[in-house]
């Protein structure tokens, strides 16, 4: 996945300085034929986050679906990212794409829940976001869904990043 550009909301930590939850988004059985019968391997696809706008993806290829699990949560400790959560909710709404799939993610209000399919509402969950309006047009392939859901999660920017980045006092964005 190209994240060129979000290396700032990189999370730099020691996996023992913060509980994450995990959730399997997809376990994929891929089959070798050889002379001596079939060979099966697994790949896993695995979301991790702290519920508080902490969230990464990994992917783990084993001979057996535990193994391929557990490599799965390891590459995603290491690949943490922080997202923008306001108020149990994204900012702004959002299109973004991925190889064929393209995901449009839109705020809620409160008690609304996570209005989302598959692979989208797992990463939601782990990120923290609790009420969201989201769909998935195109492929609805895991692999593709959870990069282009936290690609769009990334160019997210809050009101806090937003006067910081130009220089204006946060009360000066919500009065315009």
């Amino acid at each position: 996945m190209s994240l060129e550009g979000f290396e700032h909301r990189k999370v730099f930590r020691r996996q023992s300085d913060v509980e994450l939850k995990e959730a399997v988004v997809a376990i994929n059985r891929v089959t070798k034929v050889t002379k001596g019968g079939r060979r099966f391997r697994f790949a896993a696809l695995v979301v991790v986050g702290d519920g508080n706008g902490i969230v990464g993806y990994g992917l783990g290829k084993a001979n057996e679906v535990m193994n391929a699990v557990n490599k799965a949560i390891n590459n995603a400790r290491k690949n943490l990212y922080k997202i923008p959560v306001v108020n149990g909710t994204i900012p702004h709404e959002i299109e973004e794409k991925f190889g064929a799939s393209k995901v449009f993610m839109r705020p809620a209000a409160p008690g609304t829940g996570i209005i989302a399919g598959g692979a989208m509402r797992l990463l939601f969950s782990v990120a923290g976001v609790k009420d969201v309006l989201a769909k998935i047009k195109g492929s609805t392939t895991p692999h593709n869904v959870v990069k282009a859901t936290l690609k769009g999660l990334l160019k997210m920017r809050d009101a806090y990043q937003i006067s910081k980045e130009r220089g204006v006092p946060l009360e000066k964005i919500f009065n315009g």
